[in-house]
């Protein structure tokens, strides 16, 4: 089991309760169909993903953005079993979709920069040290399928 300090429960708390989910989303997603190329492939029925500006003004890569989000919200939400919470999307992820693992690290990567980008200086060290700890613990409950 995880253990949370006070600081790291507050701090994840008030990211997402700050967050303009139809920027981050939609922005996150973005960045790593466009750094990463070879993610696009499972989304092929997504229609133009030519290039950034295609991939940008794509209105199914924002509602994918976005509907990561609010999974990222039930994490937040249940920070004590991320696990449990996790376990369909895992095995949809892991058995009917069949998405590489590593692809959820490069998006929370990718997560990471567009929060720090929006937060600015309030994106401290000891700030991305408690959002990246939350990431790695959703990523790593997402994999354990793969295992």
């Amino acid at each position: 089991m995880v253990q949370w300090t006070d600081f790291e429960r507050q701090t994840i708390q008030s990211i997402f309760g700050k967050m303009d989910y139809d920027d981050v989303g939609p922005a996150a997603l973005s960045r790593c169909l466009i750094v990463y190329p070879w993610t696009q492939r499972y989304f092929g029925n997504f229609g133009n993903l030519s290039n950034a500006a295609a991939i940008q003004g794509n209105p199914k890569v924002a509602a994918h953005g976005k509907t990561v989000l609010q999974g990222l919200v039930l994490a937040v939400k249940n920070m004590d079993d991320i696990k449990a919470t996790f376990t369909e999307l895992s095995v949809l992820h892991s058995e009917k979709l069949r998405v590489d693992p590593d692809n959820f690290r490069l998006l929370a990567d990718c997560l990471t920069i567009v929060v720090a980008a929006r937060m600015g200086a309030e994106f401290t060290a000891d700030v991305q040290g408690a959002f990246q700890k939350f990431l790695a613990i959703v990523v790593c409950s997402l994999c354990r399928q793969y295992h």
